[in-house]
């Protein structure tokens, strides 16, 4: 198996075209059944994983090595780009060996863990696919962790070594764990740490390590917006099979368009390049972006912060043609390109991750007509997607993240753990080779979130009669309101559609007589100005009245999100909560 052919082909055709939704559903069946076919490339079989039979990809490659392998044949192609940095496969095959031989002469073993500590520099993938080429566990740390919450990641997973960036190493010092060797990457030379060059021009030494398709790749924590932050360990299967999911999605959709339109799905035309946006400690740029396009042998573009001026900047300077992030980052990039002077004709697709894409934000990038939507919903907790949407199927049904990928099975089950029929909301649970084996020390933990192979997503969704997944919110974030269920998402879907409105992110505030009222804080547009009761009259003509926020904050500055993007919920109803009578 090779995912370089599906991985880079792109959504085409004019956007104002009708297709008929239910051309589009037939085609995209016919497509499904094709490629998941007996003897196809994404034939699905079964498996045992951990006592658990579970749908996988046969034809799959077996580990991330395989996978990093298998892109020698890319050697001369440009892989990694930053600032005016750039790094070809060849390249960064010659720098991953280099490292592999460094961490065996440092006494690391298949099994040990080492963290990485950085921004989206160059070194987070080579170190990343260094050690996943030798059978060391990657610990992705996140690099808006304070020292006390970076303390915690390190006595949690105990790496051998840490790769830290200049940042990250003075909060290192501020720390208590020294029980590991520290490389300093883009930062000066200090008695405490091994310098990068000093590692990256070691000489290779061959090296033959076995590593079983079910060890652990990579340990990400999960947000940390409540409680303690939670190891996910994910293993070199479920890695895989996400990247076979990721190539899948693609091919599946685009055969489908196509089809649908009339055309012949088209060839790839010359190398992906990929823009990336989100930090790497994360299973959306790592394994939902990374992972694919590397083994497509795609450039990646890093951002060290994300910047839409700059965004803009490297899509034409780098002609990128997929960009991935959260849904205001693509929001964001389709406003001012509408007044931009800036070449963006290379942009094919504007992926939308981490968060549910509101549906007038796919009408957006729809309306671009050289640009296509995508979106998936995924979890950490599933290696990466567990669905996923595209192009004109996306646009046809703007408010699903589509169907579930070949390789899960999913149910709904209401609150005593029974599964619901098709049309109704329920909690989500999913079952297949992306789950991940657990909770790094946190057995308790682990045992109620992995159920016999089922993982409890707590996201509140439903299945509509074509089968596809339409998510209502996080459990914990809906809003009960009189014995009424409010979603966050279908507030806030109805609040984006004003057009002075930039970021908004509700949350229940409580109340005496209903428990809870549904509140919202708003960033609006530059040069715009509206009223509470504006945003109040403007909901009302979408969503029923006792969803309409009754409590409305205009914030001057934009609204805090975690380093994924994701906007801080909780610390946002503590704090303007307070603030009610």
């Amino acid at each position: 198996m090779h995912s370089s052919r599906s991985a880079s082909r792109c959504f085409v055709g004019d956007s104002k075209t009708s297709v008929p939704a239910s051309e589009l559903d037939a085609q995209l069946s016919r497509a499904w059944d094709e490629l998941t076919a007996p003897g196809a490339r994404f034939e699905v079989g079964t498996t045992v994983v951990r006592g658990v039979t579970v749908k996988h990809y046969p034809h799959a490659l077996v580990t991330m090595r395989d996978v990093w392998e298998s892109t020698r044949v890319f050697a001369e192609r440009p892989y990694l780009v930053y600032e005016e940095e750039s790094i070809s496969y060849g390249e960064a095959h010659a720098i991953t060996s280099s490292v592999c031989t460094w961490l065996t002469q440092q006494g690391v073993r298949s099994g040990d863990r080492v963290a990485i500590a950085m921004r989206n520099f160059p070194e987070w993938a080579l170190v990343y696919w260094a050690c996943v080429s030798i059978g060391v566990i990657v610990v992705g740390i996140n690099a808006w962790w304070v020292s006390e919450e970076l303390e915690f990641a390190l006595r949690d997973s105990e790496p051998k070594v840490i790769f830290c960036d200049q940042e990250r190493l003075e909060r290192l010092t501020e720390t208590s764990w020294k029980n590991m060797l520290v490389v300093a990457v883009r930062a000066p030379a200090s008695d405490s740490a091994v310098l990068w060059d000093t590692v990256r021009q070691t000489p290779n030494m061959a090296m033959n390590v076995a590593i079983a398709a079910d060890d652990d790749a990579c340990i990400f924590y999960t947000s940390g917006t409540t409680g303690v932050p939670k190891g996910a360990q994910l293993s070199h299967r479920g890695c895989v099979n996400n990247l076979m999911n990721m190539a899948f999605a693609i091919e599946v959709h685009g055969i489908a368009e196509a089809r649908a339109r009339g055309i012949e799905p088209p060839m790839p035309a010359g190398t992906p390049v990929a823009l990336v946006t989100t930090p790497l400690f994360h299973v959306t740029a790592n394994n939902c972006l990374m992972h694919p396009f590397t083994a497509a042998g795609a450039t990646l573009v890093l951002m060290r912060r994300w910047d839409v001026d700059e965004a803009l900047r490297l899509i034409e300077a780098k002609r990128v043609t997929t960009m991935g992030g959260v849904p205001t980052m693509g929001r964001e990039v389709i406003r001012r390109a509408a007044t931009s002077l800036r070449d963006l004709s290379s942009l094919q697709v504007i992926s939308g991750g981490g968060a549910q894409v509101p549906p007038d934000l796919v009408s957006e990038i729809d309306a671009r007509g050289t640009t296509r939507p995508s979106t998936g919903y995924g979890m950490t907790e599933a290696s990466g997607i567990i669905t996923a949407i595209a192009g004109d199927v996306f646009v046809a049904y703007s408010t699903s993240c589509g169907r579930a990928m070949p390789t899960f099975e999913i149910k709904l089950v209401d609150d005593e753990g029974c599964e619901i029929p098709p049309g109704s909301a329920g909690e989500l649970w999913v079952k297949g080779a992306g789950v991940i084996k657990g909770y790094l020390n946190q057995p308790v933990a682990s045992a109620e979130t992995v159920v016999d192979g089922w993982l409890r997503t707590g996201d509140i969704g439903k299945l509509d009669d074509r089968g596809f997944l339409h998510m209502l919110d996080r459990k914990k974030d809906m809003v009960l309101r009189g014995g009424e269920n409010v979603y966050c998402a279908e507030v806030e879907a109805a609040i984006f559609r004003h057009p002075a409105v930039a970021e908004v992110c509700a949350f229940g505030v409580p109340d005496e007589r209903l428990g809870e009222e549904v509140g919202v804080a708003v960033v609006l547009r530059a040069g715009y100005f509206v009223k509470e009761t504006d945003l109040r009259q403007h909901a009302a003509a979408f969503i029923a009245q006792y969803k309409v926020p009754r409590y409305v904050w205009i914030s001057e500055v934009p609204l805090p999100r975690n380093a994924s993007g994701k906007f801080l919920r909780k610390q946002l109803r503590e704090a303007l909560s307070a603030s009610v009578p």
